[in-house]
């Protein structure tokens, strides 16, 4: 089943467990999709039709090796187009998410391959999510959330996620980004050695190399 809806569903539950472990329920799947519960139930009878995913009723929803592929392929396609959009047009972090949910779907992929060779083959894009290669493979270190680390852990940052553009702009403008350094001390934070207030919300869209 080929279409932007499938797509979307089948991105959502994969990048749902790139950066922790618990899997997607049909109820979280909606509301990261923003759609009703039960159109999600009938979209996933139909991606477990077609051999995409795998559900039991009230169970979590797991991709198949197909629907992985297709998912990676979909993300691949995501994540350079925000790169591109950050790189070439000067579009900041926060700007990108929703321009690549459009054009993802849009572009040949012949063009997606000259924006992936113009780029220089970038493994990961501007918040840090790995972008899978032709292959599907793709590249990741051990990690920690920030919610999740003990005082005293240093690391640099490996990922900002992309959902919430107002977190993202607070971020930015204290002047963390993917690669700086960051530690977490009894008093707060010291980004690339400065103590440093972060804005709320920051310690559960911030991972850290663990």
């Amino acid at each position: 089943m080929a279409s932007p809806a499938a797509d979307d569903y089948l991105k959502t539950v994969y990048a749902h467990t790139e950066w922790q472990d618990a899997p997607i329920t049909p109820s979280v799947l909606a509301a990261k999709l923003g759609i009703a519960p039960s159109s999600v139930t009938e979209m996933v009878k139909k991606l477990a039709a077609a051999g995409l995913v795998s559900h039991v009723p009230y169970g979590a929803v797991r991709l198949t090796d197909a629907g992985t592929q297709r998912a990676l392929a979909m993300l691949r396609r995501h994540r350079l187009i925000e790169t591109w959009l950050v790189r070439e047009f000067g579009y900041g972090w926060h700007e990108v998410h929703d321009e690549a949910e459009v054009l993802e779907h849009t572009i040949s992929d012949r063009l997606l391959e000259g924006i992936d060779e113009r780029l220089g083959r970038p493994r990961f894009d501007p918040h840090g999510d790995a972008i899978p290669d032709a292959a599907g493979r793709v590249e990741r270190e051990p990690f920690v959330l920030l919610a999740d680390a003990a005082i005293g852990h240093e690391g640099r940052v490996l990922r900002v996620d992309d959902r919430d553009p107002e977190l993202l702009r607070a971020l930015e403008a204290v002047g963390l980004t993917v690669a700086s350094t960051l530690r977490l001390t009894a008093t707060g934070f010291e980004l690339d050695g400065t103590a440093t207030p972060l804005p709320e919300g920051a310690a559960d869209v911030v991972w850290l190399s663990a």
